[in-house]
């Protein structure tokens, strides 16, 4: 399928809200009663950019609806404090999953914004001590911060990355108990688990994750689909995706249609299953 590039729009995304939640998600709205499943997950499950997100596109294939939790640069903490997605996940045939990243989290180092969760709020005396040069008054999000502070001080960001990974896997396996569901857990990323360099543990979602956290969570009850985009998917760059002329650069960042495409593929066998 040929994809062009449409700039100079931007994509009405129907935000709607959804009961006991205090978060605005991509609609239109949808029911929350009878069979439906439920995806939660970062800005790939919100479909930023993209006309037809891969909820949209596995929702078509499988004839059951698919609610779309996707919140744009969403957290662990994100979904752990909103009653209203816990619920509506609890009560859904099925729950998928984006695995998020990890620098997105409050923790003994900093804290972040409780809903807009790559928004640095401000350093714990923890992080000033181990990082006493730093001014952190220049950065406003996550991934700047640690982006600057794994090239000013490794050996110290060291410390801070396992403190990220460590509650990772706890926020991770707390989040599955209260989702109370079968779940399926969806890698969908640039690069696999295991393929990871320190440097791309920040630049590629999820940052930082890897597969020992990936495997340390993947239990009964869960099911791990890893979704690595093709290389015909990662070379059509942002075509196909439907953006602003000020907002190509965010654009490039993310994958496009041929991966959601890729993503549904991979999830409508799994949830065809389920849903039997």
């Amino acid at each position: 399928m040929a994809y062009e590039k449409l700039t100079g729009v931007a994509l009405d995304y129907e935000r709607c809200c959804y009961p006991n939640s205090k978060l605005m998600f991509r609609g239109p709205k949808r029911q929350l009663d009878g069979r439906y499943v439920a995806f939660l997950g970062g800005t790939e499950t919100f479909g930023k950019f993209i006309e037809h997100p891969f909820a949209d596109l596995v929702e078509t294939a499988i004839g059951t609806r698919c609610v779309n939790f996707g919140w744009p640069n969403a957290g662990v903490d994100v979904f752990l404090n909103d009653e209203g997605v816990l619920q509506a996940a609890q009560n859904a045939r099925s729950v998928v999953l984006q695995l998020p990243c990890a620098q997105n989290m409050s923790n003994r180092f900093y804290t972040v914004h409780p809903r807009r969760n790559d928004r640095f709020v401000e350093p714990l005396p923890l992080m000033r001590e181990v990082f006493p040069a730093v001014d952190f008054s220049e950065f406003n999000f996550t991934r700047h911060l640690l982006s600057h502070l794994q090239r000013r001080a490794p050996d110290s960001f060291a410390m801070l990355r396992r403190e990220l990974q460590t509650i990772w896997v706890a926020r991770m396996r707390l989040l599955l108990r209260k989702l109370d569901r079968d779940v399926v857990l969806l890698w969908f990323s640039r690069r696999r688990p295991g393929q990871s360099t320190e440097r791309l543990d920040i630049a590629m979602d999820p940052a930082l994750v890897t597969r020992r956290m990936v495997n340390a969570i993947n239990g009964p009850g869960a099911q791990l689909i890893e979704v690595c985009a093709s290389s015909a998917a990662q070379a059509a760059g942002t075509a196909g995706m439907v953006y602003s002329s000020v907002e190509e650069s965010a654009a490039s960042e993310l994958l496009g249609p041929i991966a959601h495409s890729e993503a549904a593929a991979a999830l409508v066998p799994v949830l065809d299953e389920k849903l039997r």
